[in-house]
């Protein structure tokens, strides 16, 4: 039970702007660059495409399975060439809930296969969620360090 556990990745972040606002920042192409990755390809429906391009090297890529509007969103995700967490392997879930005039986000990741890679999206959602929250409460949180030498677009 452990080491099921061990393979899931657990984040809450308070974020200072209303859950629509926030929603927006999962299924927004324009929006989702502004705190994930320099290019995305969101089809926001069930069934619907979620490809964001992080850098050269990365792609991750998945499809929408909820969207709930203003309260949760849930995709597969993997990576493009990966052979380990290829794509669609994995779930994100994400619920936002009202928090005065903010949000609380809570981002499940499930699925993933050993506990290095557990680990790896750990230290992936924590370098992202707080570039979400600077984004989403309407500021700039400056180029993203995991893409080098690629510009939003």
């Amino acid at each position: 039970m452990a080491q099921a556990e061990a393979l899931v990745v657990d984040r809450e972040v308070r974020i200072a702007a209303r859950p629509e606002i926030v929603f927006a920042f999962f299924t927004d192409p324009e929006k989702m660059v502004r705190w994930k990755g320099v290019q995305a390809t969101l089809e926001s429906k069930p069934g619907g495409v979620y490809r964001v391009v992080l850098n050269d090297q990365a792609v991750a890529t998945g499809e929408y399975v909820e969207i709930t509007p203003f309260t949760r969103v849930v995709f597969t995700w993997g990576w493009e060439g990966h052979p380990i967490v290829p794509p669609g392997t994995s779930v994100v879930e994400v619920d936002l809930e009202p928090d005065g005039e903010g949000t609380l986000l809570r981002l499940t990741h499930r699925g993933l296969p050993t506990l290095e890679e557990a680990k790896n999206h750990a230290i992936g959602w924590d370098h992202y969620l707080p570039r979400l929250a600077v984004a989403a409460a309407g500021g700039d949180p400056g180029p993203d360090s995991t893409a080098p030498g690629l510009e939003p677009g």
